[in-house]
């Protein structure tokens, strides 16, 4: 039997660390990406980069109070640990206990903001309306101004999740898995259909809020930080290429801000779910995670740096000095020369360094020196350009020569890589399936997106 712990059997403190506890599967690593100032008789703010953030030892993000309203859940995913059938301690806020726990929270300075999602009680609509109930209790009567990241359920009714977008900063809808038939596999009771509609809704709302802000200045702001998703990585076969090509979908047709990819964590045991012994694939989130931005920030396109013949990403190299090494063509750069676009497929090069280069070399010709003031990773970027024409090493431009040196040499001892061409001996297709900790300098790139 399933310990099922109601409001009065047992204190907020131990609801706390059950619902926090079920909530760390869903990522949430953002900034507030909205501004707003202190109101008289309101409680806080949210500033564009804002939130404080703290990061755990594999890299990821932590900045708010990241609950479940309830893990109660009427659903059984597979992969979920608080799926219906699961034998796991059960327990649900009320309205009141999430907002006096959020200020209490943020009066000692450990918050900047609320993340709440939920699982799904008794239903959509009727989960919905418990957390619009919360929010609204949370702006009004406790007048919390700061930032508020909510998770809008699947099928709930539209009018509920429009409501909810008028005291939310950020909403999402998590597409959980990158293809219908995963889904249909590892959560029968969701469908692409259920999950796009409300997306759909929210793109709709913020055009629509945008023009009325335009005619109307004090108008009510709608989703003011966008709407983001998650996708689940390694619970099913789908390959790298698949995944960010369902991401750049999701950013051309439905104008996310962020998608987040989440290694799949084997908390259940299902013949349905793909085997994974030795633990989440970290490194391949991070891969994910650096393509992300290429895509968002770099101009790239998912097709340019996948294809079918090539649809996993190197544990080697990072995604961006992985299409360098293959595209060599168009390498060396001269930096004094070359254009913002070109600068920023250099590896090495960052959008802020590449604006700091664009800048300089109006009163100055760049040298090295310049470059390494400038923000500029050398350590990758010295294969890829020139200064006054000319390499800072006499280097062969030949893809072998050039990975070899690219590659870290924590990595290479941690593969057994000791030099020459050995690092051609693994499939590119296999690469995925090798289990290898990102190192420091992959970590921060997933956060600044700095490539």
């Amino acid at each position: 039997m399933q310990e099922v712990i109601m409001s009065t059997d047992m204190t907020i403190q131990r609801k706390l660390e059950i619902l926090t506890d079920a909530a760390k599967y869903d990522v949430a690593c953002t900034s507030s990406g909205v501004d707003r100032k202190g109101k008289r008789g309101m409680i806080g703010n949210a500033a564009a980069c804002g939130i404080c953030h703290s990061f755990a030892a594999d890299g990821r993000c932590i900045s708010l109070l990241k609950i479940l309203f309830t893990n109660e859940c009427i659903f059984d995913c597979k992969y979920c640990i608080n799926r219906s059938s699961n034998d796991v301690p059960r327990a649900s806020f009320t309205p009141d206990e999430v907002c006096r726990l959020t200020i209490e929270f943020y009066k000692r300075n450990y918050i900047e903001g609320l993340f709440l999602s939920s699982g799904i009680l008794k239903s959509p609509s009727f989960t919905m309306e418990l957390i619009y109930e919360t929010i609204r209790k949370l702006r009004e009567e406790y007048h919390f101004n700061g930032y508020i990241h909510v998770k809008a359920i699947p099928g709930a009714d539209k009018d509920i999740i429009e409501k909810t977008g008028f005291l939310a900063d950020r909403m999402s809808i998590n597409l959980e898995l990158p293809t219908a038939e995963g889904l249909k596999n590892l959560a029968p009771h969701k469908t692409r259909k259920t999950i796009l509609t409300p997306m759909r809704q929210i793109q709709t709302g913020i055009t629509a809020n945008k023009n009325e802000l335009m005619l109307y200045r004090h108008a009510p702001q709608f989703v003011p930080a966008g709407q983001s998703t998650q996708m689940i990585v390694g619970a099913t076969p789908e390959n790298d290429f698949q995944l960010i090509s369902v991401a750049e979908a999701l950013y051309n047709n439905y104008s996310l801000k962020r998608v987040f990819y989440s290694a799949f964590v084997a908390v259940n045991k299902d013949k349905m779910l793909l085997d994974t012994p030795n633990g989440p694939m970290l490194l391949r989130e991070h891969r994910l995670y650096q393509a992300d931005w290429l895509l968002r920030f770099y101009g790239f396109n998912a097709s340019e740096l996948l294809n079918e013949q090539r649809p996993n990403f190197n544990v080697l190299l990072d995604p961006k000095a992985d299409w360098a090494v293959r595209h060599l063509e168009y390498f060396p750069v001269e930096v004094n020369k070359a254009d913002y676009n070109t600068l920023l497929r250099v590896p090495g090069i960052g959008v802020r360094s590449a604006r700091r280069i664009i800048a300089a070399r109006r009163s100055m010709q760049l040298g090295f020196d310049e470059l390494k003031r400038l923000g500029v990773v050398l350590k990758r970027a010295a294969y890829f350009i020139t200064c006054k024409g000319k390499m800072m090493y006499p280097i062969r431009i030949e893809e072998n020569s050039i990975t070899n040196h690219l590659i870290y040499d924590d990595r290479k001892k941690l593969l057994d890589i000791s030099g020459g061409n050995e690092f051609r001996q693994m499939s590119l297709f296999e690469d995925y399936n090798v289990n290898v900790p990102p190192t420091i300098e992959e970590k921060k790139s997933i956060v600044f997106g700095e490539m």
